[in-house]
């Protein structure tokens, strides 16, 4: 297959590779978007083994400058959604 994946392609070739029927693909790859995205929200993490972790993150408070006109601005607390890639994925990708 040629350039990026649409969603339907993936679900197309995880059900050819499983044997799964396509319905159950895509309602397997939702359920497991909604499980990361609760267990983030309420422990913090969610890990996929071999490809990576998200990870929520609290940022500080911090002084920033605004490019155009040069002025000091305060850049409020703030909590954020990080992906990290797990070694696996990088050595796979990047090998070779």
């Amino acid at each position: 297959m040629a350039g990026k994946l649409t969603q339907t392609q993936i679900i197309a070739t995880l059900a050819d590779r499983t044997g799964m029927a396509k319905k159950d693909v895509k309602g397997f790859l939702g359920d497991l978007a909604t499980l990361a995205h609760e267990e983030a929200r309420n422990n913090g993490e969610f890990t996929i083994p071999g490809v990576g972790k998200l990870i929520k993150q609290q940022r500080e408070a911090r002084t920033g400058r605004n490019p155009r006109t040069g002025e000091q601005i305060q850049i409020p607390a703030r909590t954020v959604l990080r992906f990290r890639i797990a070694k696996a994925a990088k050595d796979a990708v990047l090998a070779g």
